[in-house]
């Protein structure tokens, strides 16, 4: 087990499965030493716990935690691809909410991931983000997010 799961398993989580794609694409893609993460939904056992838009179906705290799933599911697609010990940064994360039209909590849901990314790698965790709300994700998911990250 590498060192990053090890701090996950001190909180009580775990690495996933990697999720298959569900359209034309790779969960991930090595490219010199930089990893691009496709965006990744809240799935857990290929099922999505919530559907609907965050300010309305969903709420912010709920939507924060899918947010957290999702940053679980980076993990593993990143894993798929490289040692996550071999990550030296992760240098770019986007995250996009479907939301009501009068929600505007955004950052604090994408905060799920990125906070996990933090607990995780530590300072190589912290990174540059957007946080986005949109009008609909794929599968109706309320949240998905991507990520950059270096390697050596």
């Amino acid at each position: 087990m590498s060192r990053v799961e090890d701090r996950l398993a001190a909180l009580g989580l775990t690495v996933p499965t990697v999720v298959p794609p569900v359209a034309a694409y790779q969960p991930a893609v090595v490219v010199d030493n930089v990893v691009y993460v496709s965006g990744q939904l809240p799935l857990i056992n290929g099922e999505l716990p919530v559907k609907g838009k965050v300010g309305a179906e969903v709420t912010a705290e709920q939507a924060y935690e899918l947010a957290k799933q999702c940053g679980l599911n980076l993990l593993a697609a990143l894993k798929s691809v490289v040692d996550l010990d071999s990550i030296t940064r992760i240098a770019k994360v986007g995250g996009f909410v479907a939301s009501a039209p009068d929600f505007t909590g955004q950052p604090q849901v994408i905060n799920g991931a990125s906070e996990l990314l933090g607990e995780a790698f530590g300072d190589t965790g912290t990174h540059a983000r957007s946080a986005v709300g949109v009008p609909v994700l794929p599968l109706d998911t309320p949240v998905e997010v991507d990520l950059i990250a270096h390697v050596r």
